[in-house]
């Protein structure tokens, strides 16, 4: 997952995260304006997890079998909205998985069933275990074969792309790009 990052994000030290969710494609100077969700913590978590976020990685490695379901969860973290709410954050996500997931949260790595790894549920708390539908950068491995489990919105696409039925995350958030900055 960091392989993509800016090195800042090693070496940066922090206390806290602000997110923003961007449609695709839109230019730099918009990306306030046009952000679907816009959120930020203020607990000051980085200072207890290495002050960045690759400490915390360090801390709470996301790899296949590192743990299992709602026992090895790395932090869940209470978010202020900028922009968005609870409500909205909800409907960016398959309805199935409303009961598996709980809106006002960022966490980090977190498990599924076939114990995979999954790097951050945005905008949610992981509270069941098929975190694949809601929660991003994977591992690499995921146990069920599924070819819709690869890359880093690993089950988002379970029953049809950007279609918000079922497992799936709507098109509005899977075709987002995930901004994450460090206060």
């Amino acid at each position: 997952m960091f392989s993509r990052m800016n090195p800042g994000y090693y070496d940066i030290k922090a206390s806290d995260v602000s997110v923003w969710h961007v449609p695709n494609n839109v230019e730099m100077v918009h990306w306030r304006d046009t952000a679907i969700l816009r959120y930020h913590t203020e607990t000051k978590f980085l200072q207890l997890h290495g002050e960045n976020l690759y400490e915390l990685f360090q801390r709470y490695p996301v790899r296949f079998k590192g743990g299992v379901c709602q026992t090895n969860n790395g932090p869940a973290i209470p978010i202020v909205y900028d922009f968005g709410n609870k409500e909205s954050t909800s409907n960016l996500y398959g309805p199935h998985t409303k009961s598996q997931r709980e809106p006002g949260y960022i966490h980090f790595r977190v498990f599924n069933t076939e114990q995979a790894a999954l790097a951050i549920c945005s905008g949610v708390k992981a509270t069941g275990c098929h975190t694949e539908h809601y929660c991003l950068g994977g591992g690499g491995f995921f146990a069920e074969g599924n070819p819709l489990q690869c890359g880093d919105f690993s089950g988002w696409d379970w029953n049809g792309y950007g279609t918000g039925a079922a497992y799936s995350a709507s098109k509005e958030i899977t075709e987002s790009a995930m901004l994450m900055f460090y206060r």
